[in-house]
């Protein structure tokens, strides 16, 4: 068998991806995410906070949401149905640091959750703190003139 027979054989046995599906679910519940940030900034707002403090209160709460469902196994659910609506920032990031941590619990505090826990999430800190200090470097050194 040659390999462009091989590979039409694939592509005639493996599934076909609702794509169009898959955005829509994608499209909604990711705006539900950020519905409920919303309603959440809105209730901290009316509770009396400043709404610096209200965003950052709805932001916490968000990731307090993700990490336990998460840790339940409901996140992954939602994410299978969903796809990347389920990686609107905050939430995303709160998840992709929980579960690893949920996975190598068995493996002790130290070498399972502490060692794991950034093992997705880790590269995209060391990255974004980087590229905040070279653009907080330029902006400086334009300021200079």
């Amino acid at each position: 068998m040659t390999e462009k027979q091989y590979d039409s054989l694939i592509s005639d046995l493996a599934p076909r991806s609702p794509v169009g599906m898959d955005c829509l679910n994608a499209f909604w519940v990711g705006g539900l995410i950020c519905l409920l940030g919303q309603v959440l900034i809105n209730w901290y707002t009316t509770l009396g906070l400043e709404k610096e403090l209200a965003g950052t209160a709805g932001s916490m709460t968000l990731v307090f949401l993700s990490a336990l469902l998460t840790g339940l196994s409901v996140y992954d659910n939602i994410a299978k149905f969903a796809g990347a609506g389920t990686l609107v920032p905050i939430t995303g990031f709160a998840n992709s640091v929980a579960a690893p941590a949920v996975e190598f619990r068995t493996e002790g505090f130290i070498l399972g959750v502490g060692a794991k826990m950034f093992t997705i999430a880790g590269p995209v800190i060391v990255y974004g703190v980087s590229a905040s200090v070279v653009y907080g470097l330029i902006y400086w050194i334009t300021t200079l003139f």
